[in-house]
């Protein structure tokens, strides 16, 4: 135990009038005892000293080495009175009440309760430092409570900031506050010292050990009334409180099945939660979360049963520790396993007198599938296992045993009174077999009837045998329902599926495209003519002719009877554009499948626009007149060429592609083949006279120069430092400005390479790159020294050959 009798006061910055105040007795009995004999022929000796002189003699007292008593001891032999104290405490009290600015601690800030002494800390793993790194391939059961005390943020510590609790047991190393207010303002932190008692101004000794904080507080004022009359008496004006301020260290001992048994160091405000949360709490193989042991002085003085706490958050057994306290956590006694369909499936701890029904109780009852009308019980004898059911009477009296494994089942996932009817009936869906439905009939009543669409020549009744097969029984419900034929008696499971005339057919629908607004394919509607579809479609565009529409329907008859190759049926009708309701439209209704064509005006077109840019009077989009229109013809519209324009350099290009054109040729003949016909999207570029030539290729500097005037196709090649050694010279080309092209030519040994204008690109192939290498002198020896050999021993082998055949 801390018997240290230094105060402990929460960590914060100790300023110059915080050590005042907290010097304050010995402050005052140094004062009294270097006193000079001026002084002590004074009434008032307080009143003579200023400020400065109070800090000085708190140096003084401060640099000095006696003890509190040893200062009392020399004041009261100098002849010093109660009065005299009284008096110098009050201006130490006025000192104090100034020296309370921004920045400094308070009055109040003083008396923060502060936790005295290095208290055991849990450590932060309860097994070895391997254990977060190892994977558990078992899957244990769980054992409720187990998780109380594993985790980190439950720690069960105490609140040093609550009220003082009044039962609160004062020791030694406690710090009590005494706060005096009223006529007279005084306060006092009081130690209480290893013997048990306090000291308070030149008062005897208070023994507050083993007392109530309350019980303390009366002793303490009823002592200090010596010094202030009438102290906590009504019309006195004097008051006095007693509460707790640095509370002391207590050990307490934990032994038995806990994770780790010792001696821990704890706060006396501590309870055993706190204390078992240290030690890591019961252990789940071995030990009782039941059955906890509290001792005190060698008494058991208090059961612990967590499971109060974990299923109600009753806290009674969370009772405050005293120094020397023994926890112990025994054995467990009776455990049983509970899984399948409950809240919390775990293993329970059972206590005599307690039944299957606490054990479900505490697993926190059954879940909304469990199977409740009976539970499987295995249990262990002296030899083997055995196997038991328990009925839902048996549950409230049956006893658990040691060992015992209770499993609920889950219930079944069928019906015991389960109809059904789908298909063509208002509400279709299950329905409680008996209760008014005992037959289809019944059952088709039940769901409101049969709808419009339903198929009346038959229905299937769908029936489970004994072996779980199904079992269809077909009937003709609308003779059924015409009470024409007895009607069925239903059974469980039976399910009933009534046929709509849509669920035997095709889907029917009509369609129509063409010059209308929305061509679509729609639901086929009954007694919709041909109007009426133009109409659902958004009506005519504009470019649609409404005496040609067309009506293409599908043979349904025998097509043996018919005598063409036909394969379907064509109808040709001339509608009025506005839509208006015309007598001999309604002869012909249209029919399921049926197309409608609504065709086109064959000279309505959209505007289809070429482009025209460059040097150009008019350059812009233009739309093409006629079908014949060509290049030469929209040159004529565009207003002529400016005199920038280069014709050799115009680009024409369709979809992307640039077309090689030769416009010159074209504006002196049109009637030459570049001249094409215009198609939608097509571009026409005329350009300014390009000044430069591009040199591409097989060049040792390809790059881009100025055209000049005599130059020739080898003077352009050598502007881009000649040819490189895998250039291909005879495959050289010319691209022109248009697009056109022109390769180089070869009549015998002559060349004629392309004609090069402004804007050309000059173009110069690459040839496969090949290796020139020749033999060196010694590889020349090597291959000459082999030839050698093998020459003079293929002569060799002839020689002998022919002695040999000779």
């Amino acid at each position: 135990m801390n018997r240290s009798r230094t105060p402990s006061y929460p960590s914060t910055r100790r300023t110059p009038s915080f050590l005042l105040f907290q010097q304050l007795p010995v402050l005052f009995f140094f004062f009294l005892l270097t006193a000079t004999a001026s002084f002590a022929q004074q009434p008032s000796r307080a009143d003579q000293l200023n400020d400065e002189q109070i800090i000085q003699f708190y140096q003084r007292a401060q640099s000095s080495g006696l003890t509190e008593m040893q200062i009392e001891q020399a004041a009261m032999s100098q002849g010093y009175t109660v009065s005299d104290i009284a008096k110098m405490r009050q201006r130490m009290a006025k000192i104090r009440q100034q020296s309370n600015r921004p920045g400094q601690m308070s009055t109040d800030t003083l008396l923060n309760r502060a936790q005295q002494g290095n208290l055991s800390q849990r450590p932060y793993t309860l097994g070895d430092s391997l254990s977060m790194l190892r994977r558990d391939t078992t899957r244990r059961p769980y054992i409720f409570g187990a998780a109380l005390f594993k985790g980190t943020t439950l720690t069960f510590e105490p609140d040093l900031r609550i009220a003082t609790p009044r039962n609160y047991v004062v020791g030694p190393d406690d710090e009590l506050a005494v706060e005096i207010y009223g006529n007279s303002s005084e306060s006092f932190r009081l130690r209480v010292s290893p013997e048990g008692s306090v000291r308070v101004l030149n008062l005897a000794p208070i023994f507050v050990s083993g007392l109530t904080i309350e019980q303390a507080e009366q002793r303490i004022v009823g002592r200090l009334r010596l010094a202030y009359q009438g102290l906590n008496r009504p019309g006195s004006g004097t008051y006095a409180s007693v509460t707790l301020g640095s509370i002391r260290s207590i050990r307490v001992t934990l032994v038995g099945e806990v994770m780790m048994p010792g001696t821990y160091t704890i706060s006396s405000l501590a309870t055993a939660f706190n204390a078992l949360y240290l030690a890591g709490g019961p252990n789940p193989e071995t030990g009782s979360f039941r059955d906890i042991q509290v001792i005190r002085n060698n008494r058991v003085i208090r059961t612990i049963d967590l499971y109060d706490y974990l299923l109600r958050a009753d806290k009674k057994d969370d009772i405050r520790l005293l120094d020397q306290d023994v926890i112990r956590v025994n054995d467990y006694g009776v455990r049983v396993e509970v899984l399948g369909q409950v809240k919390r499936p775990a293993i329970y701890e059972v206590k005599t007198g307690e039944t299957l029904k606490n054990v479900l109780s505490f697993a926190g009852g059954f879940t909304d599938r469990a199977y409740t009308f009976s539970l499987t019980l295995r249990r262990n004898t002296p030899r083997e296992l055995r196997i038991s059911t328990i009925t839902q009477e048996q549950i409230a009296t049956f006893v658990p045993q040691a060992g015992d494994r209770y499993t609920v089942g889950e219930i079944l996932g069928r019906y015991e009174n389960r109809v059904q009817v789908t298909g063509a009936v208002m509400r279709p869906g299950d329905y409680a077999l008996g209760d008014g439905i005992t037959s289809v009939r019944s059952l088709i009543s039940r769901a409101e009837g049969l709808r419009k669409d339903a198929f009346l020549n038959r229905a299937v009744l769908y029936r489970e045998r004994e072996n779980t097969d199904l079992e269809a029984i077909p009937f003709d419900v609308g003779r059924l329902m015409r009470n024409e034929t007895d009607d069925i008696p239903l059974e469980r499971q039976d399910s009933l599926h009534i046929y709509s005339v849509r669920d035997l057919r095709e889907p029917y629908f009509i369609s129509i495209e063409g010059a209308v607004n929305r061509p679509d394919t729609l639901p086929f509607i009954s007694n919709l003519t041909v109007t009426d579809l133009i109409a659902l479609a958004g009506g005519f565009q504009e470019g649609a002719t409404p005496t040609r529409i067309e009506v293409a329907r599908r043979i349904r008859e025998d097509t043996t009877k018919m005598t063409g190759r036909e394969t379907v049926q064509i109808y040709q009708f001339a509608i009025d554009r506005n839509l208006q309701l015309q007598p001999a439209e309604a002869r012909f209704v249209l029919k399921p499948f049926d197309v409608v064509y609504v065709r086109t005006s064959p000279r309505y077109e959209l505007q289809q626009n070429v482009a025209v840019f460059g040097e150009v009077q008019h350059p812009g989009n233009y739309a093409i007149e006629s079908r014949s229109e060509r290049i030469s013809d929209m040159l004529r519209r565009v207003g002529g060429l400016k005199p920038e324009a280069f014709l050799p350099g115009a680009r024409f290009s369709r979809r992307g592609i640039v077309i090689a054109t030769d416009l010159g040729a074209i504006l002196e003949n049109p009637g030459v083949p570049g001249n094409l016909l215009l198609e939608v999207g097509d571009s026409l570029i005329i350009p300014k006279r390009p000044e430069v030539v591009t040199i591409e290729g097989a060049v040792l500097n390809p790059s881009t120069v100025g055209f000049a005037e005599g130059f020739n196709f080898k003077d352009y090649v050598t502007q881009a430092g000649g040819y490189t050694d895998n250039a291909r010279h005879k495959k050289s080309y010319v691209v022109y400005a248009n697009g056109l092209k022109d390769r180089t030519k070869r009549f015998l040994f002559f060349r004629k390479y392309p004609k090069v204008e402004p804007g050309s690109r000059v173009i110069v192939p690459f040839g496969p790159l090949t290796e020139d290498r020749r033999l060196t002198p010694g590889e020349r020896v090597s291959l000459i020294t082999v030839i050698g050999t093998m020459t003079v021993t293929l002569a060799t082998a002839v020689l002998n050959l022919a002695r040999l055949f000779n």
